[in-house]
């Protein structure tokens, strides 16, 4: 007996929409219509999307009725391409829109900003918001960050929709921030912390519980959201998650900690991307189900790092982005990426590192993603910093190799 009809349909339309994800299974996609649990499926690694998806990938009939998202390079250093249908983003909306409604209802809230960079998040912000009757403002992440202020000033709006990174410059360009009367706060993008929330809180003269961290990927969208009543991240409809451990496919999945395990995800909504079993990179602590309002829901207690090759920085920017910038300006180096709060720090061991190439390894990566360049000099995202490693400390070769950023 199959696990659920969900599965056996999700199968089917994934087969449909995406011809070789047959080949991914020995079987072929007979086999593939035999399986019977989910964790028999083949996984949806970064490799087999390079291969068939991320720039590989063109969809049958009318592109144009598709929106077509951009983000950081593959291996090949070409920039990933992601695709929403119009139903995509359609239930994309609907999804995020009703955890963003549970989490004001009662506020009295009536407008929010937006103030996102760029992206799938900050395109269908407005739209979000205006779906459970927000009036709804964006401010250009183009425009310096004393423009984001006069506009928090002007709007004093009742949320602010941000990424940490752009709170973090918004905080510290503000000499009394609780002047904007903000009175909730909804994050996106990079790890945000209980202690650095409270922070956050503090200095916005209101609660902790008044800051929600909602956690996402341009892949899926919107994947979980932190519940204080639970002190946990629940996950959004629609989605079927696993905690994996000791994968081959998967580099530094053995030296997981306890209690920590990769998350794959499974979404029974998404369309236009093959969204089953795609392993996230993302290692998290105490994955397991309890109990929300007479439900059996899955969630995790904190997100922990990232074993692949990519981060966010403002937007996304994986590790291939910055070793091709070293190594045009370097023949030979060792490249360690460190990730310590909302800073980025590029480590390079090279005989030829001095000062000079290490600055224009700096001024390049800056541009690497146009958008983070901007937002860099708009002052809105802290500089990307290149330094020269200690000679004396010593790299791990095996973390290196397999691309991983090290979180502290």
């Amino acid at each position: 007996m199959r696990q659920t009809n969900w599965l056996e349909k999700k199968i089917e339309r994934t087969l449909e929409t995406f011809p070789w994800y047959g080949l991914l299974h020995p079987g072929g996609a007979d086999g593939l219509r035999k399986t019977t649990a989910l964790g028999q499926l083949p996984l949806m690694t970064s490799e087999r999307l390079e291969k068939h998806y991320y720039g590989a990938y063109r969809p049958p009939g009318d592109v144009r009725r598709l929106r077509v998202y951009r983000t950081s390079g593959t291996s090949s250093g070409i920039r990933k391409t992601i695709y929403y249908s119009e139903e995509d983003e359609r239930r994309y909306a609907e999804i995020k829109s009703g955890i963003f409604g549970r989490f004001l209802q009662g506020s009295g809230v009536r407008n929010a900003l937006s103030d996102m960079g760029t992206g799938h998040a900050a395109d269908t912000a407005r739209d979000v918001f205006r779906r459970i009757g927000l009036q709804a403002e964006s401010v250009s992440f183009r425009l310096p960050v004393e423009r984001h202020l006069e506009r928090l000033e002007a709007l004093r709006p009742g949320v602010l929709y941000t990424m940490p990174s752009i709170l973090d410059r918004l905080l510290q360009a503000a000499d009394d921030p609780a002047r904007f009367r903000i009175r909730k706060i909804i994050l996106v993008g990079e790890p945000a912390p209980p202690a650095w929330q409270a922070y956050v809180a503090e200095r916005l003269g209101i609660r902790p519980a008044d800051v929600m961290d909602t956690y996402g990927s341009i892949e899926i969208g919107t994947l979980a959201y932190f519940s204080h009543r639970h002190g946990r991240y629940l996950f959004a409809e629609g989605i079927e998650a696993e905690g994996l451990r000791d994968e081959p496919p998967i580099a530094g999945s053995g030296t997981l900690g306890d209690g920590e395990s990769v998350l794959a995800l499974t979404s029974t909504e998404r369309e236009m991307f093959p969204a089953v079993r795609y392993v996230t990179y993302d290692v998290v602590r105490d994955l397991r189900p309890i109990e929300v309002d007479g439900e059996r829901r899955m969630s995790f207690q904190a997100l922990v790092r990232r074993l692949g090759p990519e981060l966010k920085h403002g937007e996304k920017i994986s590790v291939y982005d910055i070793e091709n910038v070293v190594f045009r300006h370097l023949e030979q180096a060792v490249v360690r990426i460190q990730v310590d709060g909302n800073k980025l720090r590029v480590h390079v061991r090279s005989e030829g590192a001095n000062p000079e190439r290490l600055a224009a390894i700096e001024h390049e990566l800056m541009d690497r993603i146009p958008e983070i360049g901007q937002m860099i000099r708009n002052r809105l995202l802290d500089e990307l910093k290149v330094v020269q490693a200690d000679s004396d400390a010593p790299f791990d070769g095996e973390a290196v190799k397999h691309k991983k950023i090290y979180y502290k």
